[in-house]
């Protein structure tokens, strides 16, 4: 009887193009049956109670006036100046080569297209016009083949573009997108192998999520017809790019609230396919999060051995900063020291002590191009008056303007600033 068996499934195997070799079927007794009793699951592994002191502080938030300028500081040789004010919920930052700038609204749903065309170093009211609308919390942009790519909470659009900076009609390229959560500032870039690359946050603070590409980096086809889970266990990596000499993938991301003044600190990740980088349950260089529950764990395995199975990051930055945009500085109007390094765009924190981040970062390269630190580059935002703290800027957007200068986006007063090298003069 069982030879007879082994040929009918033999036969009905060979028939289907596959042999008894490709499949993990029992081929002797006792079979499986539906009152097999499952394999049992070990029990998670026990963890000590944790204690946590959080914070909520909001700075007061105060609105934009040219005499807070002065506050602003910035290092020795360079200057800053506004360059547009009064822009509503400003974003992200594309700088084309003609000095044509777009800059997403998230809070209006639109895209606006900036020129500085009588050198007067401002976007005046003339210089500025909306060119997309009706685009559900568009964020993210990015250029190729004469047409612009936007992102919003689970969308992408694709525009053409004319030479004066109008775009077409939004069509979808990619949808589909998880759902935005806590986190629906979403980035894209086109990666140097002709993919495009967008970032999806996780949907809450720290717990794991059951839609697959949430807390992730994704890679889509060119024709935006295909996509793949790229990096894993980021849980709101806004600002990326490739570094413009090795080409490796830089990823800031963002830690979780309620942990403390001092964890999970910031983090700056390399960023590989196919790698997991530890969120909800590892911060940092691996080390494994006291406040999370260890029973929502893969298998559940310890943390420990867990988040020895992650990535780690290569440095850290001061717990809630809140990284939001990242731009390698790749032109020369500043010292040759500044070229090829990253400038980060730190939106700030509302759930520590003292404040962090209300400030623009540089992620510092040495010589061999490794990052070796993050320091502050413009500062003053935040402060504290009367044993208050206020700020008045929330930075966002960063990137490289034509000239070389630096320009970064404040989305609470609708303000971009520009700095400049001026050498002290």
């Amino acid at each position: 009887m069982r030879k007879l068996l082994l040929a009918a499934l033999t036969a009905a195997l060979a028939g289907a193009g596959l042999t008894l070799a490709q499949t993990s079927v029992p081929l002797t007794g006792p079979f499986p049956g539906p009152n097999t009793p499952p394999t049992p699951r070990p029990l998670p592994a026990p963890e000590p109670p944790a204690t946590v002191t959080a914070t909520r502080n909001e700075p007061v938030a105060l609105g934009f006036t040219p005499d807070k300028l002065a506050r602003l500081k910035v290092p020795a040789g360079f200057s800053i100046t506004v360059m547009a004010s009064e822009l509503g919920n400003a974003r992200m930052l594309y700088v084309m080569p003609d000095g044509g700038v777009y800059l997403s609204r998230r809070g209006q749903n639109d895209i606006w297209y900036m020129k500085d065309v009588n050198q007067d170093g401002r976007f005046d009211a003339g210089e500025r016009r909306q060119v997309a609308s009706n685009l559900p919390l568009v964020h993210g942009m990015d250029v190729k083949g004469g047409k612009l790519y936007a992102v919003g909470e689970k969308m992408i659009w694709v525009m053409d573009m004319a030479g004066d900076g109008t775009l077409g009609t939004p069509r979808v390229f990619a949808e589909g997108f998880p759902d935005a959560g806590q986190h629906p500032a979403r980035n894209l870039k086109w990666g140097p192998d002709g993919y495009l690359y967008a970032s999806f946050g996780a949907t809450n603070n720290d717990t794991p999520t059951q839609n697959p590409e949430e807390a992730t980096i994704l890679r889509i086809r060119p024709d935006g017809k295909w996509r793949e889970v790229y990096a894993r266990g980021l849980r709101h990596t806004v600002g990326f790019g490739w570094h413009p000499v090795t080409g490796v993938m830089y990823g800031a991301d963002q830690g979780a609230d309620w942990h403390g003044d001092n964890i999970p600190p910031e983090e700056l990740n390399v960023i590989v396919r196919g790698r997991a980088y530890g969120w909800p349950f590892c911060y940092g260089d691996k080390q494994p999060d006291p406040y999370t529950n260890s029973s929502q764990i893969p298998n559940l395995t310890t943390k420990q051995e867990y988040c020895a199975r992650t990535e780690g990051s290569v440095l850290n930055y001061t717990a809630h900063a809140a990284a939001i945009g990242l731009a390698f500085y790749t032109a020369n109007q500043f010292p040759a020291e500044y070229r090829n390094d990253a400038f980060i765009a730190y939106r700030g924190s509302w759930n520590r002590s003292e404040p962090s981040g209300y400030e623009i970062a540089r992620v510092n390269f040495d010589a061999n191009h490794k990052p070796t630190e993050i320091t502050p580059f413009v500062t003053g935002f935040v402060f504290q008056e009367n044993g208050q703290w206020k700020q008045f800027g929330r930075v966002a957007g960063v990137a490289v303007y034509t000239d070389g200068s630096l320009l970064f986006t404040d989305d609470q007063s609708g303000v971009i600033y520009r700095v400049r090298y001026t050498g002290g003069q």
